[in-house]
């Protein structure tokens, strides 16, 4: 079970401005490389993760409307400012990780959306990091359907650290995105 899903707010437009206008924080031969399951670039270390979550067409698409809205992010404990209300390339958002292996310590995490897939069988996003995010890097979030109406979530990432926090957490820094993957992991899955 995943806990309660918090709330989703608007950035505020001179915030938002800011986010959009901002360069990201690591360079990729291409954006999306984490949504098309390519190698990250040299220097980053990739995270790797997929679970089914359910059965059928219905599942498929109410885990893709509850993608859209975020709430992956929120279900996991994560906090969401975002831009407009659809997840299109260019939306910026700020995602406040309550970091699970120091407590109630909080870290923004500005983001932009760099890809999207929108195929019959298989829907997410990618996101890029922005600067004030403790890593640098770029993390997929995908659902697909197969043949078989089997539904799988896929996250997938490559960072390295950003800030003196993420290089000082070292090993606890690994550790946090591990947990963080595995909540996000569950936050689709059938009750």
């Amino acid at each position: 079970m995943s806990p309660r899903a918090r709330t989703l707010r608007p950035l505020d437009e001179p915030e938002a401005a800011r986010l959009r206008a901002a360069e990201l924080t690591y360079v990729a031969d291409r954006l999306g490389t984490t949504l098309d399951g390519e190698e990250p670039p040299p220097g980053y270390q990739r995270l790797r993760a997929a679970r089914v979550v359910g059965h059928g067409r219905d599942h498929f698409e109410a885990a893709v409307a509850a993608l859209d809205d975020w709430q992956v992010q929120r279900r996991s404990g994560a906090a969401v400012r975002a831009d407009g209300g659809s997840l299109t390339v260019g939306t910026v958002a700020v995602v406040r990780l309550a970091l699970p292996v120091v407590g109630f310590v909080g870290v923004d995490a500005p983001v932009r959306i760099v890809d999207v897939a929108d195929e019959d069988d298989r829907r997410g996003f990618a996101y890029g990091t922005l600067p004030g995010h403790p890593e640098e890097g770029e993390e997929s979030f995908v659902l697909s359907i197969a043949d078989d109406g089997v539904v799988r979530f896929t996250v997938d990432a490559f960072s390295r650290p950003a800030s003196r926090l993420a290089r000082l957490g070292g090993p606890l820094t690994s550790t946090a995105q591990a947990i963080m993957t595995r909540r996000y992991l569950a936050a689709l899955e059938t009750p």
